[in-house]
């Protein structure tokens, strides 16, 4: 399955959530509830993953957890903010660089419209 193939799950199940209970939930509750609805679909899901990188000869082990892995191809953040910044696009940017993974999805579930906080990020640069 492809990293494209993989969105289109990730964002249909996400919009089915949305529409199912709404924004104002903290994203700890979206995302137990998403990681569920996608390992249910099939997918190999990974909450809270510690990442570790090598900086200046140095491994540290939890350089930063990512919320979700999916099938080690796509990496999720999500939010539950008022509005995606540039800062979120550019933290998921380097955590794409430093994992190796090539696609990443922010959602921002606290959107009337959830379509409106999806954002895509691609390893190298920001759509």
């Amino acid at each position: 399955m492809t990293e494209n193939e993989i969105a289109k799950i990730v964002v249909n199940t996400s919009l089915k959530i949305h529409k199912d209970l709404g924004s104002g939930l903290f994203e700890s509750v979206y995302e137990t509830i998403l990681a569920n609805k996608l390992q249910i679909a099939g997918l190999l899901v990974k909450r809270q993953v510690a990442v570790p990188i090598i900086y200046d000869d140095i491994e540290f082990e939890e350089a930063f957890r990512a919320d979700i892995i999916i099938e080690d191809k796509l990496i999720l953040e999500l939010k539950s903010v008022e509005s995606i910044s540039n800062i979120h696009k550019k933290q998921l940017l380097t955590y794409l660089k430093l994992s190796h993974i090539k696609l990443g999805l922010i959602i921002n579930f606290n959107e009337v419209l959830l379509k409106d906080g999806i954002v895509r990020v691609i390893n190298g640069y920001l759509e």
